[in-house]
């Protein structure tokens, strides 16, 4: 086959290839076969509409072949959404956003191993140019620290979803820039990280107390029965809480949750008894 068309015995560009021949059933059969012979064709993809890249960008995504190296091909300004999950990309790829303004959705999350090749230097970028940002997940990328979230806290003030589960640099600074800066929060995931009561209680002391839904702190060794009592407290429309493997936090939470928390209201509350 001398071009990426289905079914057809000629030569294509990437815009014929995503087109599709006539015998092709669909156009999504094409873009799985352009997916598989990205490398060939990588130049061919900076003139396309957008409509073509998001698909594009989906494809590759699930895939995990978006790379530093392509990024910068396959992004547009009217991306909205970006899930790199499952590419191995570094701060490189991330300075690459810088035209992506509308950009609403980032997935940095690491599913398996620590993520390594994301610092603040990249998420301080990303902040500086995607200023409506509403979800950013980083779990797992354990050379972020304080330093990004500052950035993004006081530059994505639209943010409503954040998870910062197993960045080991995250302490009760990025929980207080939150607080203070990010009004519409309603999911904040801090578990497995630095943070202490004083970040908790600062967080839930900002005007997101009224929205937040949902907190994610297990496994965070300092917290106490004060974290607890405070998000209980604070949090009108709490209904997720989760603060298992936390050694500090003793069956007076417990206590708490029964007396403060009416029948129902949490669908998920889970903790460790130690």
């Amino acid at each position: 086959m001398d071009g990426p068309w289905l079914g057809s015995g000629g030569p294509g560009t990437a815009e014929e290839a995503l087109e599709g021949p006539p015998r092709c059933s669909t156009r999504s059969r094409c873009l799985w076969c352009f997916t598989k012979n990205i490398s060939r064709y990588i130049t061919d993809i900076k003139p396309l509409p957008p409509n073509i890249k998001d698909r594009l960008i989906r494809m590759m995504s699930l895939q995990g072949q978006i790379t530093d190296s392509n990024i910068s091909e396959i992004l547009h300004p009217e991306v909205k959404t970006l899930d790199l999950q499952s590419c191995d990309v570094s701060d490189t790829a991330l300075l690459h956003l810088s035209n992506c303004r509308k950009l609403k959705k980032l997935n940095l999350n690491s599913s398996k191993e620590n993520r390594v090749s994301i610092s603040s230097e990249g998420i301080k970028a990303v902040a500086s140019s995607c200023t409506y940002l509403h979800e950013a997940s980083f779990k797992r990328c354990c050379s972020l620290t304080d330093e990004g979230i500052l950035a993004l806290a006081r530059n994505c003030r639209l943010l409503k979803v954040i998870d910062l589960g197993g960045c080991l640099g995250i302490t009760d600074v990025s929980l207080h820039a939150l607080g203070e800066n990010c009004f519409f929060l309603q999911s904040v995931d801090f578990s497995a990280t630095k943070v202490s009561d004083n970040g908790v209680v600062a967080l839930v002391s900002g005007p997101c107390a009224e929205k937040l839904e949902e907190i994610h702190m297990g496994h965070c060794v300092n917290l106490t029965d004060e974290s607890v009592e405070a998000v209980l407290t604070r949090c009108p429309q709490i209904h997720i809480l989760l603060f298992h493997g936390c050694p500090l936090i003793t069956d007076h939470s417990r206590e708490v949750l029964e007396q403060l928390v009416g029948p129902n209201k949490l669908k998920q509350v889970t903790w460790t008894a130690y």
